[in-house]
Formats: C-alpha cells, sequence, structure tokens
C-alpha cells in the first residue's frame, strides 16, 4: 500500500472528453497534462488515454482523461467509452456554431443518461476572440458556467480540470 502525505492514495477518476471533431478537445488534454501545444491537427480514431496526478484540497487525485473520437451527438459516442466515468468535458469551438448550436440537447442528454456524473462545459480557442465578446455572445442560459479556454496559449485549461476535480471529489 502506498502512501502519500500520510493519507491514502486516491483511486483513479475517469474523465472523458466530448464533442464534435475539431473543437480541441486533444489540444486541451496534451496542454493540460503535457503542458505542450501543436498547431498540427491530429484526428482522433478511437480513444486517446492519459493521465495526471493532482492534489484538490491536499487531497491526492488520479485522472484518468479519455479523449474520445468527435461526434456530432453524446448519443453517437461509443457506450463503452462513457462506461465508468466520473465526470465529463463537453468541449466545443467557439468559432464554429455547427459545434454549439445542439448545445441545450446534448447537455439535456448528459443530465438525463449520467444525472449523477458532474460535467463542465467548455468553450475553447477563446485567444481567438476578445473576453467581452465572448462574454456578450455567449450569455445564453445554455452557457451559464462554461469555460471559455484557449489550448493554444493556456488560459483557463487548469481552473477547469481543477474546477471538475472538486466536483468529483
Amino acid at each position: 500500500m502506498h502512501l502519500l502525505k500520510n493519507k491514502l492514495m486516491s483511486l483513479p477518476k475517469k474523465v472523458v472528453l466530448l464533442g464534435h471533431f475539431g473543437v480541441g478537445k486533444t489540444s486541451l488534454l496534451r496542454r493540460f497534462v503535457d503542458e505542450a501545444f501543436s498547431e498540427d491537427y491530429l484526428v482522433t480514431v478511437g480513444v486517446h488515454v492519459k493521465k495526471k496526478d493532482v492534489e484538490i484540497n491536499g487531497d491526492p487525485l488520479t485522472l484518468i482523461i479519455w479523449d474520445i473520437e468527435g461526434n456530432t451527438s453524446i448519443d453517437m459516442a461509443r457506450n463503452s467509452y462513457l462506461v465508468g466515468t466520473h465526470g465529463f468535458i463537453y468541449v466545443f469551438d467557439i468559432t464554429r456554431p455547427e459545434t454549439y448550436e445542439n448545445i441545450s440537447a446534448e447537455l439535456d442528454y448528459l443530465n438525463k443518461n449520467y444525472k449523477d456524473i458532474p460535467y463542465s462545459l467548455v468553450g475553447n480557442k477563446s485567444d481567438l476572440f476578445t473576453n467581452e465578446f465572448t462574454e456578450r455572445f455567449f450569455k445564453d442560459e445554455a452557457f451559464e458556467g462554461c469555460h471559455f479556454t484557449s489550448a493554444k496559449s493556456g488560459n483557463n485549461v487548469e481552473e477547469m480540470f481543477g474546477e471538475l476535480a472538486v466536483k468529483m471529489m
């Protein structure tokens, strides 16, 4: 049995990244885990899994983050990828309306089918607009509590993952 700071090691928590193709799920994952960004677009086929150990309020937590292939709807994701999930991150691209035009239905699907599992809504690529524009444009109730991130600059990435980790504890 391994001990960390006189406390038992935490159980790992599975987090699944959801959203359309090309919204930046892989880039967010690389920014968070590897502190890196690449302009190269990499298509995720199937699933890519990375791990990061974090500490929340003094307690260790291991995030096992599943970056699954992009789909136009959550219900098209393979159920085997979603089984055992402790938290979801739904990512959309603030520059592409087709990635968020059905956001209410997508979040309703999560709330109905995974009602006890916390999620974070993330508008990625916020570096392409001013904060004022983004906040005015995405003022609809569906975007309440949304994290506006930039995988490129790293803006709000740590905070978004941290807030979800707190919800999963």
